[in-house]
């Protein structure tokens, strides 16, 4: 009986044995999934709290989870700046607060504070849409800062920087895709803007290589609000870029550029700004087109300039599969692809594009926070802060849950939902809730 017992006890404590960090804004497996189980589909603001902290402004960023510690950014809207912050995750205290840059936004739809942090543990990087990039040890002191708007020219963007940054095979990767020249004043007046992906040495942030990125894209096409996503095939470790009109893969080593495909913008619209990341899994790469045009999936193991055959399938005949916004996840084998303007959530087959179901986002609210797969469930989330939880299997939904009903909704809730160590966190722009069974 005795051993029964304790037995029966490991069996209990299993999935906290299991349970893992949230490094990266897409996540552990850098897809925007997670092998947590035992996450709840009922809670409201109040109930299955473990705890809630408040926030001091806005921002898209989603939290990161290593340990004990939850690293948020965000701006402070009564001092009129950018801060990095961290919590303790089991009691949500608030460990340490750091002023970062004395800015918020320069337009109505996004703040600086946009891109998430990253951490591998030891340390936690921290990018901004002013160009400030500030690494921090788990305790709050500063390690290093950087500003690589002023060292390589102001951004030239339409609209507020965002590209969260990438710690993987021991260095920092920072993506800048812009426009070649000033786009209302903002960018280099004396010579063309060039778009670039930086990579950095964590420790102390001094550069390792900064490999130039050539685009064929115009106007606001050349702009990505995407971040770079680590991918490995044939045991051969790969960067892939979306941005300027074409997907790249990239040598982490030296930042050279292997292959690209290109392109789903042929008669180069000048509009077309890419925010949605690549996903990979399956032997292929997910690419969204954007406003309301098809994703495409690219077949892994090409080198140089691929053509049409690089195109496994695309969803030119299923509309509703598409997304302008939201990052698909990958989770069970298969694609969740949310669209924000078509209102849809949609299973799709990695190796034939074959869509398993497709439901309605419930509400008439956009969803543009990317999706959280998880315990057999999906997470997502609406501009007021209500969560929809919906089956993987079948697409059916479990429940909405309202967290952000008596905010001022000074800002559209962007900020995806992440889980760790048994736990949701999910972030308003007044609160950070934890939420666990």
């Amino acid at each position: 009986m005795k051993c029964l017992g304790v037995l029966f006890l490991l069996v209990a404590v299993a999935p906290q044995a299991q349970s893992a960090d949230w490094p990266h804004w897409r996540g552990p497996n850098f897809n925007g999934s997670t092998d947590e189980k035992n996450l709840p589909s009922l809670w409201s603001t109040s109930e299955k709290v473990v705890w809630s902290a408040p926030l001091p402004g806005p921002s898209a960023s989603t939290p990161v989870v290593s340990g004990n510690y939850v690293y948020v950014s965000s701006t402070d809207s009564s001092a009129g700046s950018v801060n990095a912050l961290c919590f303790d995750r089991r009691a949500g205290k608030q460990l340490w607060e750091r002023k970062v840059d004395a800015q918020v936004r320069r337009d109505v739809r996004s703040t600086y504070a946009a891109p998430s942090p990253v951490t591998d543990g030891k340390i936690v990087v921290f990018f901004y849409g002013t160009g400030e990039t500030r690494a921090f040890d788990p305790s709050g002191d500063q390690l290093w800062t950087r500003n690589v708007q002023k060292e390589y020219g102001e951004f030239a963007f339409g609209w507020t920087f965002a590209s969260s940054p990438l710690l993987f095979d021991g260095k920092l990767f920072l993506q800048v895709l812009q426009r070649d020249v000033p786009v209302e004043g903002r960018g280099l007046k004396d010579r063309k803007n060039k778009s670039y992906i930086l990579a950095l040495n964590p420790s102390t942030g001094e550069t390792l290589w900064r490999h130039i990125r050539p685009s064929q894209a115009v106007a606001e096409s050349r702009e990505a609000f995407t971040s770079p996503v680590p991918f490995e095939y044939g045991g051969v470790k790969q960067l892939l870029v979306i941005g300027g009109d074409d997907l790249t893969g990239h040598d982490p080593a030296d930042g050279k550029e292997v292959w690209r495909w290109g392109t789903w913008n042929p008669t180069r619209k000048v509009h077309w700004r890419h925010v949605p990341s690549p996903v990979a899994n399956a032997g292929v790469i997910l690419v969204c087109a954007p406003k309301t045009d098809p994703i495409y999936a690219i077949k892994t193991g090409g080198s140089g300039q691929l053509d049409e055959t690089a195109v496994a399938w695309s969803s030119k005949d299923a509309r509703e599969i598409t997304s302008d916004v939201p990052t698909p996840a990958y989770y069970d084998g298969d694609f969740f692809v949310l669209s924000d303007l078509k209102k849809a959530l949609s299973r799709v087959v990695p190796s034939t594009g074959k869509v398993q179901w497709s439901v309605r986002t419930p509400g008439n609210k956009k969803y543009e926070a990317s999706p959280l797969a998880a315990d057999g469930k999906i997470y997502i989330v609406n501009f007021l802060g209500e969560v929809a939880v919906l089956n993987a299997s079948d697409g059916k939904l479990v429940n909405v849950i309202p967290m952000a009903a008596d905010e001022s909704r000074e800002s559209p809730i962007r900020s995806s939902i992440i889980a760790a160590h048994g736990q949701l966190f999910i972030r308003t722009n007044e609160k950070l809730f934890c939420v666990a069974n």
